[in-house]
């Protein structure tokens, strides 16, 4: 592996460095190693591939770092505590991030408090950095991001692309706002009629095609482009899975829809220029991500649902870039986190015995591979991770990751089975910052794909219904599996788990019992016609259904979500809770931590809960983070001793 590109002077002149994790036995690192932001994140290549911008964490202090290539330092600008959410390249000049912050909503929104994205942008040439305004001065807009950038090259210059709101007839709806040039006043360049509004759109900036729900009447609308306008090509009724817009074919002259049929998802061209539906394709919708040429929108390729987060690319010769890639760290498991334009250089996330999990530089033209530096610049080992695969109580096969603490031999190892969130999300074989902090204290962590995770189609439906039933026992069939196989000792099990793997946490020692010694749930929902009623009231009608299908109610059903709900079942609770919440929180309201609380209290059972104040759903803050890590390795040392 090549070690001689200037980048890594550059970045080793900011405290980052080429590094090998050794195999030799190092000291454990400390908490505050994993449950910080990462040391380095956001590492992005412009489109030429010569400069590259990255968010660097020392102690505290977070700052957007651009060099060149050939070591120099360009600019860059100190973060702070601003909830930086992505960094992009707008040209070879222009970095932008979108950043949120969690607030009321601005006038002319009804709801509660949400989570409110805008961009900024910072230029190189000029060392300045402003907000991106959605001003269009003819109308009423608002400076909010509802949806993913884009950019395009028109007649030489990049030109923004970027999803916002506008007012009309009183309501406020989704628009598509045009930056060009200099960036002065944008211009809206298509205008939704309905809240969900999606668009597609061609190489030179414009409106290809256009997706349209109304949820009151569950029908959907797909518009493409004639003869300068819009025309209805394609509609339908969904109560929930409507078709989804994709991106374009190879050619540029069709644009991809998915749509659900007969319960599998398949994708179909619509020719753009008659509006024409083609028949489903044989290929495509198994991607559990596409992967789209940023220039023109262009699918090129994706991420394959499975495990090891395998992926594809449609043209041979981008293929044949990704299989040198793999072949230059053969260890590693490889995530794209960043291309040039023509895909000759990447940035990669790499995970493995050799290089830790870092961040990566390949470049295809001279096939030089370098690690750039560690995403956490402390944890100097990591546990190993294994998959494995278990029957459940019916039948069903649950596949899952066992993070492993090092130096200890598999055999009566306390547990801690550690669930993830959605549930329609799935844990892979990647590193995962809270295993691996609790694997360092000593414990074994499991993290099931249990029914409901999104491994494919049919197993998200196969957790319709399951919400605190089979999805529950799923878990606890990974506990007697391990326990059988004598890696365990079932007696030393605790659950953790946040948002729906908080549920679970709270499920696992409430509508079960004698599983688990102990429970930590971060911001889990505890109380679910509470919950219902509140996504209701804020508007959340997708949200509603979704819950409704994993629940397994269809219309107000007190009685059915009471039935598995926690906050309902405290009789046969013997073990301690941990309660711990974000005050900011917006999908999970922190009122559901505080019914719990007092109907523990109430109840006369053990509980503790820690308040994580100006923290939301997704631990975004450094502070809160590792508050929330350290509170959780205490609470589990003191009831599930690791020793």
């Amino acid at each position: 592996m090549n070690n001689s590109n200037p980048i890594l002077g550059a970045l080793a002149g900011l405290g980052l460095c080429f590094v090998l994790i050794a195999q030799a036995h190092e000291p454990s690192a400390p908490l505050a190693a994993y449950g910080r932001l990462p040391t380095l994140e956001d590492v992005s290549l412009s489109p030429d591939g010569t400069r590259v911008a990255f968010v660097k964490t020392t102690d505290d202090s977070r700052a957007l770092h651009i060099v060149e290539l050939t070591g120099k330092f360009l600019g860059g600008v100190r973060v702070g505590n601003t909830k930086l959410r992505q960094v992009f390249w707008q040209d070879n000049d222009r970095v932008l991030a979108v950043v949120s912050t969690t607030r009321l909503p601005p006038f002319g929104f009804s709801g509660a408090t949400r989570e409110w994205f805008q961009v900024v942008r910072y230029t190189i040439s000029k060392n300045s950095i402003q907000p991106i305004e959605f001003d269009v001065g003819s109308e009423q807009t608002f400076n909010v991001l509802t949806g993913s950038p884009a950019v395009r090259e028109v007649d030489g210059k990049s030109v923004l692309l970027l999803p916002g709101y506008y007012v009309g007839g009183g309501r406020v709806l989704p628009a598509m706002f045009s930056f060009g040039g200099d960036y002065g006043r944008p211009r809206i360049i298509a205008r939704g009629n309905e809240p969900i509004t999606d668009w597609l759109l061609d190489g030179a900036g414009r409106i290809a095609a256009q997706f349209e729900y109304d949820d009151s009447k569950k029908t959907w609308i797909i518009r493409t482009r004639r003869d300068d306008r819009l025309a209805t090509i394609a509609k339908g009724e969904a109560p929930l899975d409507p078709p989804e817009l994709v991106g374009f074919d190879a050619s540029g002259e069709h644009a991809i829809v998915e749509f659900l049929q007969d319960d599998e998802p398949v994708w179909r061209p619509i020719a753009l220029k008659d509006g024409t539906l083609g028949d489903a394709l044989d290929h495509g919708a198994a991607l559990h991500n596409v992967i789209t040429d940023p220039r023109n929108g262009r699918i090129i390729g994706g991420v394959l649902n499975r495990d090891d987060l395998e992926y594809v690319f449609f043209d041979n010769e981008l293929q044949a870039h990704w299989n040198a890639i793999l072949r230059a760290f053969p260890k590693d498991i490889v995530r794209l986190a960043s291309h040039s334009a023509d895909f000759s250089k990447v940035i990669l996330e790499v995970f493995g015995p050799e290089n830790g999990y870092s961040y990566a530089y390949f470049d295809w033209y001279t096939h030089q591979a370098l690690v750039l530096g560690p995403r956490y610049a402390d944890v100097k080992q990591t546990a190993e991770i294994r998959k494995i695969t278990y029957s459940a109580a019916d039948g069903m096969a649950i596949s899952g990751f066992l993070t492993l603490p090092r130096d200890l031999s598999p055999h009566k190892l306390p547990l801690i089975v550690l669930p993830h969130g959605g549930p329609a999300a799935k844990d892979t074989q990647r590193f995962d910052w809270w295993a691996q902090a609790l694997a360092d204290q000593g414990y074994a962590v499991l993290q099931p794909n249990f029914r409901g995770s999104n491994v494919s189609r049919k197993f998200v439906e196969a957790g319709y219904g399951e919400w605190g039933r089979k999805m529950q026992t799923d878990l606890s069939d990974g506990v007697q599996y391990l326990a059988k196989e004598g890696v365990i000792d079932s007696s030393r099990v605790c659950i953790v788990g946040a948002s729906y793997g908080g549920y679970a946490a709270l499920a696992g020692v409430t509508l079960q019992s004698g599983i688990y010694r102990c429970a930590v749930s971060v911001a889990g929902p505890s109380d679910l016609p509470r919950m219902r009623r509140w996504t209701l009231q804020n508007r959340l009608g997708i949200t509603t259904r979704y819950w409704n299908r994993f629940w397994g109610v269809a219309e107000r059903d007190d009685d059915a979500l009471k039935a598995i709900s926690p906050v309902a079942h405290l009789d046969g609770i013997s073990a301690p809770i941990l309660l711990i919440h974000g005050r900011d929180d917006t999908v999970v309201p922190y009122e559901q931590s505080e019914v719990m609380l007092n109907a523990l209290k109430q109840a006369n059972k053990q509980v503790e809960m820690v308040t994580l104040k100006h923290e939301d759903h997704w631990l975004s803050s450094s502070e809160t983070r590792l508050q929330m890590l350290q509170a959780t390795v205490a609470f589990l040392r003191a009831q599930n001793p690791p020793d």
